[in-house]
């Protein structure tokens, strides 16, 4: 059996492979929120479905992030479903320093206290059932408690390094 060309020419896992890998794997875009002594929130492409009975969701967010410490502690978290049309929010949530809440974020608060973010595609409430450790990050499940998923637009995709639109 001979190895082929692809795999003769792989590269060493390393952190700067494993970002360009998955530059190429298209992934829905979401906002997490969670109040403490603050609102805080971050724009997250690691959100997946993990349950339905019971509706189970998780995320993974990295324990250096400025949202981390209220995650940390937090019952309950904000889960929105960005729309095409808000690429200018999930930029906002993605970028460090940020004034995320500021007035340019149109956002009440919600059931349990959580901030909800107005317009997007869907929304719902979680309470947090576990913590794990992966790495530098945790991944955060949760129960889902309340939602609406009534909102207009199709979704915002991220895919190569940047904020997209879905194409028929």
């Amino acid at each position: 059996m001979t190895a082929s060309p692809e795999l003769a020419s792989s590269l060493t896992a390393s952190p700067e492979l494993l970002r360009s890998v998955f530059r190429r794997h298209a992934a829905g875009v979401a906002v997490i929120t969670a109040t403490g002594e603050w609102p805080v929130g971050f724009t997250a492409t690691s959100l997946n479905s993990v349950a339905a009975e019971p509706p189970l969701i998780s995320f993974g967010i990295g324990t250096s992030s400025s949202s981390w410490p209220v995650l940390a502690e937090a019952e309950h978290v904000g889960v929105h479903i960005l729309g095409e049309h808000q690429q200018e929010l999930a930029t906002t949530f993605a970028r460090s320093g940020a004034d995320r809440f500021g007035p340019s974020t149109d956002w009440s608060s919600g059931p349990e206290g959580v901030p909800l973010l107005a317009g997007v595609s869907a929304w719902l409430v979680c309470r947090v059932v576990a913590r794990i450790p992966a790495g530098d990050h945790r991944i955060v499940i949760a129960q889902a408690v309340a939602g609406d998923p009534s909102g207009a637009g199709r979704p915002l995709v991220y895919h190569q390094g940047r904020f997209t639109a879905l194409r028929d």
